[in-house]
């Protein structure tokens, strides 16, 4: 699988990301460790956690998802051959029992907290790239797409994150650094600290990307990252499930939306969301692949996107979707997704 570096780092990772989410929740320590081999086998050379998941974060299993890719590490004996990339839960005061009941925020005395208990779960020495979940400060995210100024809370100077970053990163416990769900002012703000001060410089941005939420494409992220060099990484490139189609056949289906229905951003169930995704369903079919086929091809093919992050429940469903990696979507196809983006766009931000 091809491979492609991370902004200015070290790190050159495969095109897709192996996602852990559901581990600890939704998938057993036996059933990561599957989905761990077979990734590895097929090229995969990067995975992607958290120090809150499983998602639905709970205090009973909360750090379980890290836990099992450090037990998967120490039996394989595979560390120096993977990129672990983790990240750090801001301010959330829904999820209290995280970092042991601190006033979670991106300090020094936070994230140095934070690093230690990942690094104790993963039992390695040091995380190849260290992210930050969601901004400290306030910021439309998770389905929210207002900005109100109302909503100001306390938050963490950048610079002083970047500080604090720095250290650790001078300490060897980290290596590149990231953010997720991050505005483009925000990634602006953190490249500016980063060169006025000399401080470590963010590698890559971990934000929503799919067939129903391409506002990377419009915010000016899309420009703004490609100038600075810093690199996607797009997660939830199925709208968690919605883009494979199988809502659309049984609303009932087994799956995170319907597990755990009550607790989701609204916007994978928003009306527009559904109503797109059945248009790309039937895209799909007319041309021959599975909805879930085109809708992970069309993100994998997107210049701007480093790398995709793939969830999973199961190998075989793993396997589907890395073999829609292998799959070239012809030009016709391509102009009938953006026709339907261009009638329904964006309902799934």
């Amino acid at each position: 699988m091809q491979q492609v570096q991370l902004g200015n780092s070290h790190l050159h990772v495969s095109k897709i990301c192996l996602g852990s989410m559901t581990w600890g929740e939704q998938n057993t320590e036996a059933e990561a460790h599957s989905q761990l081999d077979y990734a590895f086998e097929r090229g995969i050379n990067f995975i992607d956690t958290a120090e809150m998941y499983p998602v639905m974060s709970r205090p009973e299993t909360q750090g379980l998802t890290e836990r099992y890719i450090g037990t998967w590490l120490k039996k394989t004996g595979r560390r120096d051959k993977m990129v672990i990339a983790t990240k750090a839960a801001g301010p959330n005061a829904s999820v209290t029992w995280v970092r042991g009941g601190r006033a979670r925020n991106y300090d020094a005395a936070n994230l140095k907290a934070a690093v230690e208990t990942s690094l104790q779960r993963l039992q390695v020495e040091h995380i190849d790239l260290y992210q930050l979940h969601w901004p400290s400060r306030n910021v439309p995210v998770f389905g929210n797409n207002v900005f109100n100024p109302r909503h100001e809370r306390m938050s963490v100077p950048i610079e002083a994150t970047l500080a604090a970053l720095g250290d650790l990163v001078k300490q060897g416990k980290i290596g590149a650094i990231g953010v997720s769900n991050e505005s483009c002012w925000g990634v602006n703000e953190f490249i500016k600290q980063s060169e006025m001060k000399d401080l470590p410089r963010i590698a890559t941005i971990q934000n929503l990307y799919n067939l129903t939420a391409r506002h990377f494409e419009t915010s000016l992220l899309d420009e703004t990252c490609y100038r600075e060099n810093v690199s996607l990484l797009a997660y939830s490139p199925l709208a968690f499930g919605q883009l494979t189609g199988k809502y659309l056949d049984d609303p009932k289906a087994h799956g995170r939306l319907t597990i755990f229905p009550s607790n989701w951003s609204p916007r994978y169930t928003r009306p527009a969301t559904v109503a797109a995704a059945a248009r790309y369903a039937q895209l799909a079919r007319d041309h021959g692949l599975t909805p879930a086929q085109l809708a992970l091809a069309w993100c994998y093919s997107r210049w701007f996107v480093a790398s995709t992050i793939i969830g999973a429940t199961s190998v075989d469903q793993l396997r589907h979707n890395i073999d829609a990696y292998a799959i070239q979507l012809p030009l016709e196809l391509i102009k009938q997704v953006d026709q339907v983006h261009a009638e329904i766009t964006n309902p799934g931000q």
